[in-house]
């Protein structure tokens, strides 16, 4: 078992592992064996990743929601691992992660100074291990509540596989000051290195037509000053909230067996300097199956101003409109009915009263908990729960389902501010779950983690 350094400071604590990845010959393609975090694949895409490739990745992170799913996932790791579909890097090592979207035509090498080409957006940043604890302790901040059955789903899925199969992403503010250690590089001065003079491991490009590059960095002294630099920084959870927290339960329930430190007081992270790099911050959208639009536009009337858009207002032009009212406060679109309604202006005093007691300012005005508190729990008299308020990422996906699915009503939203987010998670709130889409996020199925008594 790999030895993994102790937790002794206030900031991140980070250490190499030995990656599992997909032997090149075994598979039709690395690009065909990768997927979209587990989170945001809907039926018809995990039906077309599970054609893509037999060993495609999404058969372990979603292997279904059967008793036994978790240890078929496990039986499936163990079986690829046995046939070297999966491969063990021999030693410990960090890996760079950059993604790139660009049109060739356009492309040009240098940076805009944003963390973005000239003709569309490149992110890169380190996947390692990140010490686990609380926020004071190691220095990761999340910013989003959590639903306890979906912690317990990963959480039974990690226990059971003995893998961290997809990181979760961490931002950090590399403009702010890092480790006291000023003679070795920075870990923004090494990835500027390797990626501009190294060949990568794996490079692909997705159906998304994404660009994916992977470097190992199996240096002890790159490791050591890329650990060095960030150890005195904190970073924000961006995505996989209930990964983390599936972390913690994970590592809580070993030591209270009785087996003390481990490879369990560590988690897989994707890490980004947001300062290099500026994450992209988009919007999340409620789907309320069982509230139909007519009763829901009516219920909002007695507390928001209402306005019913053209009939025949595209959804590009709806949120819009949903932009610019956002600019004066909050906003929601509501979809399911012959028309989009425009709900806008809530009473500051209904607003006030249906807050949670020392809940921040900046908590109280958040689109995301009018929504929760107001809205959902106080006017429309839903509980806020994974079968009544259902999730989506894309706008265009949320209307779909309510007005050629089953009916109900879609709530869009306006995105939240990354300062907002930031404010927040420093005074220890959370906000409410799945309010923030960070991206662009890490594929999944480039490099995983093992951490069983052989790893």
């Amino acid at each position: 078992m790999q030895t993994l350094p102790s937790d002794s400071g206030s900031g991140l604590v980070l250490a190499p592992f030995r990656g599992i990845r997909y032997a090149r010959d075994r598979v039709s393609g690395i690009a065909n064996v990768t997927s979209p975090p587990y989170d945001v694949i809907s039926g018809g895409i995990l039906d077309h990743l599970r054609a893509a490739d037999p060993y495609n990745v999404v058969r372990l992170i979603l292997p279904g929601e059967d008793a036994g799913a978790s240890k078929a996932a496990a039986s499936l790791l163990r079986e690829w691992l046995s046939a070297g579909v999966l491969i063990r890097d021999r030693m410990p090592a960090l890996y760079l992660y950059e993604q790139s979207l660009y049109e060739q035509s356009l492309y040009e090498p240098s940076l805009d100074g944003q963390g973005r080409t000239a003709s569309g957006w490149l992110q890169r940043g380190i996947v390692a291990l990140v010490g686990l604890g609380s926020p004071e302790s190691v220095g990761i901040l999340p910013h989003e509540g959590v639903m306890p059955g979906l912690v317990a789903g990963r959480r039974e899925l990690m226990a059971a596989t003995q893998a961290n199969l997809e990181p979760i992403f961490l931002i950090y503010d590399g403009d702010e000051a890092g480790g006291d250690d000023r003679d070795r590089p920075t870990a923004a001065e090494i990835i500027e290195r390797v990626a501009t003079e190294r060949a990568p491991l794996v490079a692909i490009t997705t159906e998304d037509h994404v660009t994916h590059r992977l470097w190992r960095l199996g240096d002890h002294g790159e490791q050591t000053a890329i650990a060095a630099d960030l150890a005195g920084r904190r970073a924000l959870i961006a995505d996989g909230h209930h990964r983390y927290a599936a972390y913690l339960d994970l590592q809580d329930e070993m030591r209270a067996s009785g087996l003390g430190a481990g490879p369990w007081d560590y988690g897989l992270a994707f890490l980004v300097d947001s300062a290099a790099y500026p994450p992209r911050l988009g919007a999340i959208h409620r789907v309320l199956p069982s509230l139909p639009p007519e009763r829901a536009a009516e219920l909002a009337k007695s507390t928001f101003a209402g306005q019913d858009l053209p009939a025949d207002l595209s959804l590009d032009d709806a949120q819009r409109r949903l932009a610019a009212a956002g600019h004066e406060g909050t906003a929601f679109l509501l979809a399911g009915g012959p028309c989009f309604r425009l709900l806008s202006h809530p009473d500051p005093v209904q607003v006030a009263a249906s807050m949670p007691a020392g809940a921040s300012a900046s908590w109280r005005s958040l689109d995301a908990s009018v929504l929760q508190q107001l809205l959902i729990g106080h006017l429309w008299g839903i509980t806020d729960n994974e079968r009544d308020v259902l999730i989506d990422h894309d706008a265009a996906d949320a209307v779909r389902a309510v007005t050629e699915g089953s009916g109900g009503t879609a709530v869009i939203s306006n995105p939240v501010s990354f300062q907002t987010v930031i404010q927040i998670a420093a005074h220890g709130e959370r906000v409410p779950r799945k309010s923030t889409s960070f991206g662009p996020k890490p594929r999944t199925g480039l490099v995983l983690r093992t951490f069983g008594p052989n790893d």
